[in-house]
């Protein structure tokens, strides 16, 4: 079982990761999930609104999503991203199935309508977002369609436990349902060929990362930036949580998810536990 993020920042071409998944599916099961952030942020601007992305104390960017936000996010994460990749995919063979993560309640947790954070170097407390985290994994819908040799192309937003849309972070929910599935890989794909420990210096890149050496986790946590921050963080507690391997890796070379799982960007391993169920 194979887990894939692809990320949605600008300038990422999905076509190098569908044709990959689509040799994939020929002999294991895969769960596709993606971002949309660059095309939300295009159509916030043509709709002559300007994105809103804040960030926390801990130096996290998130985006503020209040009620008009979420719509557009409905409309371009679930619909125009989500449909044009499930689109891409059965151009390719597979019978991919679109989804997002409140369908059938995969992903639930509590919104947390107040946001604090730092806005324009001044701490703001935000009201009416539509943003939340992850408590529980309901995994019987994604294992309906794997047994049926459908592959799940899923994005957020998820179920608040009020039954309401929230924006949860893509990378979180990948983990999530890696640990929810019992997956033997996660694999993270963006425009980036790793974590580089010099954004300026591609041959910085951190190649390995041992969880359980406290140090290397320290240093990797400094060098992150922005929203890499999240995506470290997310790779280690996956790998903590039993995960055998975490990559993030770039999608923009030939087989990435092969050249990822090869030993190509930045991989995250250390001792495997037993991994969770699917309350985890």
């Amino acid at each position: 079982m194979l887990v894939v993020k692809l990320g949605g920042s600008a300038g990422i071409d999905p076509g190098p990761t569908l044709d990959n998944l689509a040799e994939l599916a020929k002999r294991e099961q895969v769960v596709f999930i993606h971002g949309a952030n660059a095309t939300l942020d295009d159509w916030t601007r043509k709709l002559g609104q300007t994105p809103r992305l804040v960030q926390s104390k801990s130096g996290q960017v998130s985006r503020f999503t209040d009620a008009p936000t979420m719509d557009l996010m409905l409309a371009v994460y679930a619909g125009l991203v989500n449909k044009r990749l499930v689109e891409g995919l059965q151009a390719r063979g597979v019978n991919a199935v679109g989804l997002s993560a409140l369908d059938g309640g995969i992903a639930r947790g509590p919104r947390k309508d107040v946001l604090r954070a730092i806005e324009d170097g001044k701490p703001k407390i935000l009201r009416g977002d539509f943003a939340g985290s992850i408590e529980r994994i309901d995994t019987g819908l994604i294992e309906l369609l794997l047994g049926n040799g459908y592959l799940p192309v899923l994005t957020p937003p998820a179920l608040s436990n009020t039954g309401e849309a929230i924006n949860v972070d893509g990378d979180k929910l990948s983990l999530q349902l890696a640990i929810a599935l019992r997956a033997d890989a996660l694999v993270i794909l963006s425009n980036t060929a790793g974590l580089l420990g010099n954004l300026s210096d591609p041959s910085s890149l951190i190649r390995r990362i041992d969880v359980d050496d406290d140090a290397g986790v320290e240093r990797a946590m400094n060098a992150a930036r922005g929203r890499m921050k999240k995506k470290v963080q997310a790779g280690i507690d996956a790998v903590r949580a039993g995960i055998g391997k975490v990559v993030f890796a770039d999608a923009g070379v030939d087989h990435p998810i092969d050249q990822a799982l090869g030993g190509a960007g930045t991989t995250l391993t250390g001792a495997r536990v037993p991994a969770k169920g699917s309350n985890a």
